[in-house]
């Protein structure tokens, strides 16, 4: 069975570039994104980590926790990582997890059940192990995304839904297509027009079902 929107992210222990994790421990109170990568030392996994090392302090101001996750063992990842510091100009100060059985991967739906690591493996060989989760302090999953092999991330879309699901997580509102924070949001069909306006204020009825108002805060 495929992971799905809410479903309780799977918990598990490993070993990292910053010690031992326990998983839901580690997460805490927090939201926390994982993000894997199919091998250490490949071009466009290179760069995507740097881009989340110049983002970081971005995702640490919304109480977010930044986790890699690679195949290749810890070993491999302290070394790799000065070559992501040396590339991207920042330093790299979330952990990069280890998976060389593909426990993880096997455990996040990221490759089949029965896939393996043949010797003198390559990328090709993990090439779903491309995905990104975002995960709230419940430790439910609210995001996944799956990338190809040829394509990298835009961390500042991650970033973005970021802020859409902190902004509507407990609260009756959602975000039009294209939000950007400080943009009007979309309040849920649960409200009323009268209980909206009492809860949120003036509103902007496009539609019977579509009223947008400003965003809290």
């Amino acid at each position: 069975m495929s992971l799905r929107i809410n479903d309780v992210a799977p918990d598990f222990t490993a070993e990292s570039t910053e010690g031992s994790i326990s998983w839901h421990e580690w997460i805490g109170e927090s939201y926390a994104i994982l993000f894997s990568h199919p091998k250490d030392f490949t071009p466009v996994c290179t760069t995507e980590f740097g881009a989340l090392a110049r983002l970081s302090p971005e995702f640490a101001k919304r109480g977010t926790k930044l986790a890699g996750i690679s195949i290749d063992p810890v070993e491999e990842h302290m070394r790799w990582k000065a070559d992501i510091e040396k590339t991207s100009g920042a330093a790299v100060t979330f952990p990069i997890i280890a998976d060389p059985r593909l426990e993880i991967a096997k455990l996040y739906d990221m490759l089949p059940a029965d896939a393996w690591l043949p010797d003198g493996h390559t990328a090709n060989d993990t090439a779903t192990v491309r995905t990104t989760f975002i995960i709230g302090p419940d430790k439910r999953i609210r995001l996944a995304l799956i990338y190809p092999m040829s394509v990298g991330r835009n961390f500042k879309e991650i970033l973005r839904a970021l802020d859409a699901i902190r902004l509507a997580d407990g609260a009756p509102l959602a975000t039009p297509a294209d939000w950007y924070p400080g943009e009007d949001v979309i309040v849920a069909l649960s409200l009323s027009d009268d209980e909206a306006r009492a809860r949120f204020g003036e509103m902007e009825m496009l539609l019977p079902y579509l009223r947008k108002t400003r965003a809290p805060g």
